[in-house]
């Protein structure tokens, strides 16, 4: 009983043309840039840290979601110089 060295030989894979809705910019622009995501993204992650923070702190909700309002707010100037 003999033995092919290769029983699975690799078909070769021919490169597809491509297609015209990939070929240059999208059709519609996106809804922010990488860099406003980023920002965003941070002071909100800020905001919910200082609130999570104020909620241990007072046990009260209202004043956590206030706190992480008004620091997520003032971080976006801020970090839009920052990561800009």
């Amino acid at each position: 009983m003999s033995r092919d060295p290769h029983p699975h030989s690799p078909i070769p894979a021919s490169p597809e043309p491509p297609s015209p809705t990939s070929a240059g910019t999208p059709s519609e622009p996106p809804l922010l840039s990488v860099h406003a995501a980023v920002v965003f993204l941070a002071a909100f992650l800020i905001g919910l840290v200082m609130g999570g923070l104020m909620f241990l702190h007072d046990k009260s909700v209202p004043a956590a979601v206030a706190a992480g309002l008004v620091t997520a707010g003032g971080s976006v100037p801020v970090l839009h110089k920052l990561i800009g």
